[in-house]
């Protein structure tokens, strides 16, 4: 679980990210599961929109891939999301 301060600092490194994934109509498929857990091995830190066409809210989408690949939800705004997973070798936050 990540403190406040933790995620503060991990909202302010998400600013700079472009968003790497997006969620259509089809919702959470193995596809974007794939995606996001490689993504997340690589980068740590992902920025993922949800389509208009999507039939989920940025934060169910955020709650649910969170779960499935393991990663924390570090912030919500609108139609995008953040999720971070550490890399136990090189962690982004101490």
């Amino acid at each position: 679980m990540l403190s406040s301060k933790e995620r503060a600092k991990l909202r302010a490194m998400a600013n700079g990210i472009e968003t790497i994934l997006l969620i259509g109509k089809d919702g959470i498929t193995e596809n974007v599961i794939k995606q996001a857990d490689g993504a997340l091995k690589k980068r740590q830190l992902i920025k993922c929109k949800v389509l208009e066409s999507a039939l989920m809210t940025a934060r169910e989408a955020s709650d649910e891939l969170s779960e499935l690949t393991g990663s924390e939800p570090v912030q919500t705004i609108g139609n995008r999301f953040v999720l971070y997973r550490p890399n136990p070798e090189n962690p982004l936050i101490q």
